[in-house]
């Protein structure tokens, strides 16, 4: 499925919603990838898991969405970073 940007960051916190509703708050990273791996293919996106990326360390750059799985409410523990 091709997506838009916004449609894109639609999907992924769709689907970040849906796990957080279905499991809640305090699991393992382990749970939360697998789940939401399996909520993205759901949505028609393409998911690679554990996906190693460069990294300079105290210079920290990268753009994405950084979803923490472990707040009561999941739309405060989304954030975006754009560089």
């Amino acid at each position: 499925m091709n997506h838009g940007g916004t449609e894109i960051t639609e999907a992924i916190i769709g689907a970040a919603i849906e796990v957080h509703r279905q499991l809640g708050p305090g699991m393992l990273e382990s749970v939360y990838e697998a789940v939401l791996a399996y909520e993205l293919a759901q949505r028609g996106l393409e998911v690679e898991r554990q996906k190693a990326v460069p990294l300079v360390y105290k210079e920290l750059s990268f753009d994405g969405l950084i979803i923490n799985f472990k707040v009561p409410i999941l739309k405060q523990g989304i954030k975006r970073l754009v560089n």
